[in-house]
């Protein structure tokens, strides 16, 4: 099981969200939003913040730091680690089933990441034969996309799916903004924000967050 942090903004929670953090993050760095998505009006819930591994990433001179997955080379074609992917992906189930066993519905278990939290999230998400209430991407993309068509699983058809990204990041929106026309080729509920940002999270999309959970409250 993945170390983690965990924040509950009521005693008895009926939902949760589990979030996934960026490249050399870690589990605390959403933490602070919370409070945010609270003031949001975001429903009450037990969010879920793991650390991913400590891994060597090959793109940065190999240097170890935590990582869902490595990025072996600039190339976006070939840059995705699949023995990684799918080893977090696992991990990231793992959680689901923990909270499931604390009571918390799937219908009622959102999954969130930001950067390649997100494209874990997109892989794991999809690939559930017991629907969750939705999932979060946030400026990430969907990994393994030539894989989705075949490994995707009928019961998660119709999971909600919110997509941001910021509009002043090179060329990463390309590739989320391809990740999101197949996702709606193949017939998933996409909903889509532009933000004129960098790399990050800004207020304009905590609100679209808060508001996508408290659709999503069920």
């Amino acid at each position: 099981m993945l170390e983690l942090v965990e924040l509950q903004t009521t005693a008895a929670p009926e939902r949760a969200v589990i979030w996934l953090h960026g490249l050399g993050a870690d589990g605390y760095d959403f933490v602070p939003v919370v409070k945010e998505l609270e003031s949001l009006g975001a429903p009450p819930a037990r969010y879920v913040f793991p650390h991913a591994p400590m891994m060597a990433v090959t793109i940065n001179d190999g240097f170890v730091m935590r990582a869902w997955y490595d990025i072996r080379t600039a190339d976006l074609a070939r840059r995705e680690d699949e023995q990684t992917i799918r080893a977090s992906q696992g991990a990231v189930e793992e959680l689901i089933d923990r909270e499931v066993q604390r009571g918390i519905a799937r219908s009622r278990i959102v999954l969130a990441g930001f950067s390649q939290g997100a494209a874990i999230a997109l892989q794991t998400g999809l690939r559930q034969a017991e629907p969750l209430a939705g999932l979060i991407a946030l400026s990430g993309y969907l990994p393994l996309a030539d894989r989705l068509a075949a490994e995707r699983h009928a019961a998660s058809a119709g999971v909600p799916v919110l997509m941001a990204h910021g509009t002043t990041t090179g060329g990463a929106i390309a590739r989320a903004i391809g990740s999101r026309d197949l996702l709606a080729s193949l017939g998933y509920d996409v909903s889509w924000h532009e933000y004129p940002m960098p790399h990050a999270v800004c207020a304009e999309e905590l609100e679209a967050i808060a508001a996508f959970l408290r659709r999503r409250s069920g």
